[in-house]
């Protein structure tokens, strides 16, 4: 690799020292590689995702594809044994990349820790670049932090160490190749497994990925590539990138046996991303009034057509030797309300029992005090066992009308929903334009995912008449005299209340960051 920043690569933020630290000639040209080997496949990616849109606009349905009936009816292929510290994945816990979090989640007691650079990160310059510093030295265990009178020290025994990136459908506008902005996924991916990839191998751990977004297996097979090139630029074994992948579109609970395949060599599990999962039903099928979903609160993962989706990736994940990792706890126990935190925590726990029963390997929870409680569970259910992958779940049968089933949703569409989506999103959207992407409200955490429920139901209603304007008016009229969340409004509008339907509210959103 050269010495000096490559020629067609051009950066345009300044943050000092962490900037020249992670941004170092060297690994501003292995980024300049990721870029220009895989720009076009990612925009052919990008074009099949609208034309396909496109099709669903116009009354179609997705279904398992006739093309690859015969892999997922093969029961001979396996993936490839998931590394001695990934065996082991009970309780996960999920979070943004700023200092204090990745320190106090590495010593959370969790078996594993998802550094996000996705959903609950805004990602700003500093919040990226900074992120990136902040991996670098919990890998080096050099990770500190002198705050307020508290000082926060890695512990002895840390959570394994998983890095999330940013989707495929987002761009580093920060950094241009050839005057245009570089995929978010490669700079944030690339940047971690240079800096980090040996230190971590040399420490008996390894790279370790969790993917977001994806909606089938060419979206699996162009990770992949980016894995092989990665490995190749950096002289690593073949393999040695592991990933676990996010089933949270509907569109990839189709494919879940093909993503799989695709990346049998490195993928050691997947995980029922629930919130964002939701968000893809009302995005994907926003044109149908059939597929009207009630208030936020009253779909939950009972209902049948998400009990169907985590049924069968279970199923999938056992079948091929894969881990089931179950979704989020996102409750935020608070001191001043004891016996509100202990209801909540009766309510985390049972909803753990019921991942634990389907077969669930693990679980995510979003805050350290949730971890006792999702261990317990999983401690009673699995034992001394690292997981429970010979629960293969071969009676269920789960196919096209279950996982399409959202008509059977039990509930309504109600003036308080309005009222709380409204309130959620613009809360958040405005934390989220100050550079905070998890943000505790009404003591739940909320980061981009459930925010894009929010703004899309209040879309999906506004547009297949099951509310009044008046009552959506009503609820804005409350944020409108305070100026202070004047911008959060105005993304809030653009995203929610526009006649044409915003893809990702982080896409315009991302243009109002610093």
């Amino acid at each position: 690799m050269s010495s000096e920043p490559p020629a067609g690569l051009s950066v345009l933020g300044d943050l000092g020292a962490v900037q020249d630290r992670v941004l170092t000639p060297a690994a501003l040209d292995f980024l300049e590689q990721l870029e220009r080997r895989l720009r076009a496949p990612r925009l052919l990616i990008l074009a099949a995702r609208s034309e396909r849109q496109l099709d669903f606009d116009q009354g179609r349905l997705p279904d398992f594809a006739a093309e690859s009936e015969a892999l997922r009816a093969d029961s001979g292929w396996r993936v490839a044994p998931a590394p001695a510290d990934l065996r082991d994945r009970r309780v996960e816990i999920t979070g943004p990349v700023d200092r204090k979090m990745v320190i106090n989640a590495l010593n959370s007691g969790a078996q594993t820790y998802m550094a996000d650079f996705e959903d609950s990160n805004s990602p700003t310059w500093s919040n990226c670049v900074e992120g990136q510093a902040n991996l670098m030295d919990a890998v080096r265990r050099t990770i500190s932090l002198d705050r307020d009178g508290k000082e926060y020290r890695l512990g002895p025994d840390p959570a394994t160490l998983l890095m999330r990136p940013r989707g495929w459908h987002l761009e580093e506008r920060h950094v241009l190749v050839d005057g245009r902005p570089m995929s978010a996924s490669l700079f944030d991916f690339g940047l971690f497994v240079f800096h980090n990839a040996r230190r971590l191998l040399e420490s008996g751990s390894g790279p370790y990925l969790y993917l977001p977004k994806l909606e089938g297996r060419l979206e699996a097979r162009l990770w992949g590539q980016a894995c092989r090139l990665a490995e190749e630029e950096l002289e690593l074994a073949p393999a040695t990138i592991r990933t676990t992948v996010l089933i949270e579109n509907i569109l990839a609970a189709f494919e879940m046996d093909e993503i799989l395949f695709e990346m049998r060599d490195r993928c050691v599990g997947l995980n029922a991303g629930r919130w964002d999962y939701l968000f893809s039903v009302i995005r994907k099928f926003r044109s149908r009034p059939d597929f009207v979903l009630p208030d936020r609160t009253a779909v939950t993962m009972t209902v049948p057509f998400m009990r169907a989706y985590t049924d069968l990736l279970v199923r999938v994940c056992h079948r091929r030797g894969a881990h089931a990792i179950g979704g989020m706890a996102a409750f935020v126990p608070t001191r001043s309300d004891p016996e509100g935190t202990r209801v909540a925590l009766e309510r985390v726990a049972e909803d753990k029992v019921r991942e634990a029963g389907q077969g669930f390997d693990g679980t995510w929870v979003a805050h350290p005090d949730l971890v006792p409680t999702a261990l317990a569970v999983f401690q009673k259910t699995l034992g001394d066992r690292p997981n429970q992958l010979e629960r293969t779940r071969a009676e269920l049968r789960v196919g096209r009308e279950q996982l399409l089933d959202v008509a059977a949703t039990p509930g309504e569409v109600t003036s308080q929903g309005v009222d709380t989506n409204v309130s959620v999103a613009v809360r958040y959207l405005d934390s989220w334009l100050r550079g905070q992407g998890a943000v505790a409200i009404d003591n739940l955490m909320e980061d981009a995912a459930t925010a894009e429920i929010c703004r899309s139901q209040i879309w999906q209603w506004r547009r297949h008449h099951r509310v009044e304007e008046r009552v959506v008016q009503a609820a804005l009229a409350r944020f409108q005299e305070d100026v202070s969340v004047g911008p959060a409004l105005e993304l809030f509008s653009e995203v929610a209340m526009g006649s044409d339907y915003a893809e990702f509210l982080t896409i315009p959103g991302c243009a109002r960051l610093g």
